[in-house]
């Protein structure tokens, strides 16, 4: 996987040093925080401010919208009212409706399908988000 500076880099994004800061803690928000990590706006100034106080929370507002913009992020609501952020790279998410638990997968054969369906109605898939909703199977 790319970090974000390396997809800034590709799609022609200047990166200022607080940006890079910004991206830095993106980058790095699954391994530091586990592959659910899934920030809003208000945590990543949290850990942002912790490397640099400087940033604020309008900078880190602009910076997030701006790699969205590019690309570079993709933005979830994930049916909890906060806009959270995560790279932008092919995989889906399953939300456990009770819990809040986010889990990632990908799937061969749905990213298949989803190639197949655009397909059939004429379309050429470009970009694509899939978020199943659902409640654990009581055993």
């Amino acid at each position: 996987m790319n970090t974000i500076e390396e997809k800034c880099q590709q799609k022609g994004v200047r990166l200022t040093d607080q940006r890079k800061t910004i991206a830095k803690i993106l980058s790095e928000s699954k391994e530091v925080y586990g592959s659910k990590d899934h920030p809003d706006v208000d945590e990543l100034h949290k850990r942002v401010s912790a490397l640099d106080d400087k940033i604020s929370i309008a900078t880190v507002y602009r910076t997030v919208k701006l790699f969205e913009e590019a690309g570079i992020l993709i933005k979830h609501d994930f049916k909890a009212g906060k806009a959270r952020y995560e790279i932008n790279d092919d995989h889906n998410h399953l939300i456990d409706i009770n819990s809040g638990e986010i889990i990632e997968f990908v799937d061969k054969d749905i990213e298949k399908l989803q190639n197949e369906v655009a397909k059939k109605l004429g379309y050429k898939l470009v970009d694509h988000k899939l978020e199943l909703y659902g409640s654990k199977i009581k055993k």
